[in-house]
């Protein structure tokens, strides 16, 4: 498989920081400080998680360059960045909610989504173990076994998932147009952890997902798990996946999703 030791040093440091992020969600959590808003938190738990992963994927590879949420870029000289969210979901990690995800990835290029070429990526969810794995040309996998993103559906059959900015005012605007599109789709889904809900695209357990404001961090992993499982993930038009807009779907619902979200005035 290409890309196999990348991989494996993905999936073993995030299955690593995943023990730990589990064992202090176990003795407690509270907010260590806000960021962009007041909703916009981190935990010590996130930082501390952070720090094991730099520091073991420094060990690993101490050519490759660095870019986590919560210490910052650090370039490297080998072309190659590791894209860390330490906790994907914090609200839900902070609330006691067992859906939260560390999320690794390895690009080759600078550590924009716009330019870079994901190469691997795994995302765990410490409180299920489900662990969700790719690597580019190699497929996605649950555990050991392959996964695939669900058949086509029209519209008004796909289960959809989105999330919402820390913003309030982009949260209202996010608010009014999936009040639009819900009549138009089997049902909507906001579960608070980007990286799973595109892990869930790969599985079939979603037939969409769509969000906008999303940082690097949020789905370096997770959309490359998304494609590699069968999935088109896009932003707007021929963009790619940004903080603008990002798209995973099958690519027959993906096109039809997208008419419908434009005609909806996203």
């Amino acid at each position: 498989m290409p890309h196999e030791n990348l991989l494996t040093i993905a999936r073993d440091v995030a299955l690593r920081a995943g023990e730990l992020a589990k064992l202090r969600r176990s003795e407690g959590v509270s907010v260590a400080a806000s960021k962009s808003s007041s909703v916009d938190i981190v935990t010590e738990a996130d930082r501390e998680t952070e720090r094991l992963i730099r520091a073991a994927l420094a060990d690993a590879r101490p050519d490759d360059g660095f870019f986590g949420e919560e210490s910052g870029a650090e370039k490297g000289s080998s072309g190659l960045t590791w894209i860390v969210d330490p906790i994907d979901g914090t609200v839900n990690f902070l609330y006691g909610i067992p859906h939260y995800a560390v999320s690794i990835a390895v690009v080759e290029g600078e550590p924009d989504p716009l330019t870079w070429t994901a190469l691997a990526g795994a995302v765990v969810n410490p409180a299920s173990g489900e662990v969700f794995t790719a690597t580019a040309g190699g497929g996605a996998f649950l555990g050991g076994e392959p996964i695939h993103v669900a058949e086509s559906v029209d519209l008004s059959q796909a289960l959809v998932a989105t999330g919402f900015a820390y913003d309030a005012e982009m949260r209202g605007r996010q608010g009014a147009l999936v009040a639009e599109l819900l009549p138009l789709v089997r049902d909507i889904r906001r579960q608070g952890t980007a990286s799973l809900d595109l892990s869930f695209i790969a599985a079939g357990r979603l037939n969409a997902y769509f969000e906008r404001t999303l940082s690097p961090w949020d789905h370096a992993a997770g959309a490359l798990i998304a494609r590699e499982a069968g999935a088109t993930v896009k932003g707007l038009g021929d963009a790619a996946p940004s903080r603008d807009f990002i798209l995973a779907a099958h690519p027959d619902v993906a096109a039809r999703l997208e008419r419908t979200l434009i005609q909806l005035g996203l």
